[in-house]
């Protein structure tokens, strides 16, 4: 069986990228986990990692559109404190939040880089 082994989100500003992540999912227990010869990897729980990199080809990093990463939370608390940490860390919001149809409560948001984020539970 396959499954999801990490995700990543490119920087321009790689000081300024790990500080956010680091204060951001800090928040949520994620600890960094490794460096690797272009970025930082960092652990969530048991599934799966977040990779900060600067692009690999040394070109700009950019977004992309339709691309996001979410963020499972327990708790709608959790999702609504996550939206507002990234804010307060200079994120934009994409999406405050609140339920979405019956899937849940979510909360959408950019990093510093323009990447967006989504946080959710389910239930």
């Amino acid at each position: 069986m396959a499954k999801i082994g990490y995700v990543c989100v490119g920087t321009n500003d790689f000081d300024r990228a790990t500080g956010f992540y680091d204060a951001l999912l800090g928040e949520v227990g994620g600890k960094r986990l490794m460096p690797t010869p272009a970025g930082l990897l960092y652990r969530l729980s048991d599934g799966a990692l977040l990779m900060v990199t600067r692009p690999h080809d040394g070109q700009k990093a950019t977004i992309g559109n339709g691309g996001m990463i979410a963020l499972q939370m327990d708790n709608k608390e959790q999702v609504a404190g996550l939206h507002a940490k990234a804010l307060a860390l200079g994120g934009t919001c994409e999406g405050a939040p609140g339920p979405r149809g019956n899937f849940g409560d979510f909360a959408y948001f950019r990093d510093l880089d323009g990447n967006k984020l989504a946080a959710y539970c389910t239930g």
